[in-house]
């Protein structure tokens, strides 16, 4: 018998089904590991943040941006989706800001499907995409990747039934960083019905090199059920600030609005988008030292793991397998964090030439 007043403690008052729902995980903090190993510091590769500080003048704007905020920010985003609209030569209209890009997705599936409808990804794929399925009530449809760890779309567009609302392309793919090409997107988003809205999740543009990887805004920023998702947070630096975007057709970028939490894009990180997105040229000459980092690391870890695929984003991908988590302790043992998958591999993020170099110093003495 309960107490008047006071809630039963054998009543359930959340949902049973998310006691299955992995939880997020993020990188550890390294501050945390270099205590506990008694070092200086530890290195943290396992977020895919870039390594070189924030870009000129952002923190003179979020510090200007600051002294206002006991006001809300614009609802409308509507100085940066006027830059953003600048910057990439699509119109305001057709573009939506939320808190980084995984929170769009969010939105895009409330804005599309309804309970029971089918959210299709490949897998593995990003971690947030089951997550965002089971929280909107929506049924998961995963499609494994191919040998080469990446997206297989022929079987994902097999996959596609009458039930299907939304299909999430991430490209490059996160964890894997394997990348799909024009011939076969193109191949697949014919094959696609025009009522299924296809979302090519593009988190790591800036770092891809592959000319025949196309550029999702440039090549389908015309069809009626494509839209593109982009981030701040990578390339751009705005990892700590939570700033991404969408561009799709206005009547699909005018339903996400509708949906996103209110004010949800912060003052201060409208404040540091709009100083960062000055910073166009900077964000290229960065990228470029992250990619060919990426391609050093690629070269040498291969010696190590033989099938570590080619990467188009700022990371690289060791299908260990059942080996992943044990390796992932090797290193953090040796004060280097990355980001391992249990049963498929470990993702390491692409550091500075010395964070890398203490990488694969790990790396080797973990295989040996």
């Amino acid at each position: 018998m309960t107490t008047p007043g006071r809630p039963d403690p054998s009543a359930r008052l959340t949902r049973p089904d998310l006691d299955v729902l992995p939880n997020y995980v993020p990188g550890r903090n390294p501050a945390d590991l270099a205590r506990e190993l008694g070092l200086p510091k530890a290195i943290k590769l396992a977020s895919n943040e870039v390594p070189y500080g924030p870009l000129p003048g952002v923190v003179e704007a979020v510090t200007e941006a600051v002294v206002s905020s006991h006001r809300y920010p614009d609802m409308g985003v509507v100085a940066l989706r006027d830059a953003l609209a600048d910057q990439y030569g699509v119109a305001a209209d057709r573009i939506a800001t939320g808190c980084g890009s995984v929170a769009l997705a969010e939105h895009l599936v409330r804005a599309t499907c309804l309970p029971g409808d089918e959210l299709l990804y490949a897998w593995r794929s990003f971690e947030a995409y089951p997550i965002i399925a089971a929280t909107s009530g929506v049924t998961s449809v995963q499609v494994p990747n191919d040998a080469g760890h990446g997206h297989d779309l022929a079987a994902m567009a097999a996959a596609v039934t009458d039930r299907t609302r939304m299909i999430l392309v991430c490209n490059p793919n996160n964890p894997t960083g394997t990348s799909v090409r024009r011939a076969e997107l193109d191949r697949f988003l014919d094959a696609v019905p025009n009522d299924v809205l296809v979302v090519l999740d593009e988190a790591y543009r800036e770092f891809v090199t592959d000319p025949e990887v196309p550029d999702g805004l440039a090549a389908y920023g015309d069809r009626a059920n494509v839209v593109v998702l982009r981030t701040l947070s990578k390339a751009w630096g705005l990892a700590g600030l939570r700033i991404g975007f969408l561009v799709g057709q206005p009547a699909v970028a005018d339903a996400v609005r509708k949906v996103v939490t209110p004010f949800s894009t912060s003052l201060a990180a409208q404040a540091a988008a709009l100083a960062a997105l000055t910073q166009a040229e900077e964000v290229r000459r960065r990228s470029a030292l992250v990619v060919a980092e990426r391609e050093r690391v690629t070269e040498l870890v291969r010696k190590l793991v033989p099938d570590v695929p080619a990467s188009q984003a700022n990371f690289v991908w060791l299908p260990l397998g059942d080996r992943a988590v044990d390796f992932a302790k090797a290193c953090e043992a040796r004060g280097v964090i990355v980001r391992p998958f249990a049963g498929d591999g470990v993702r390491v993020t692409i550091g500075t030439p010395e964070e890398n170099d203490t990488f694969l110093a790990a790396a080797e003495s973990a295989l040996a």
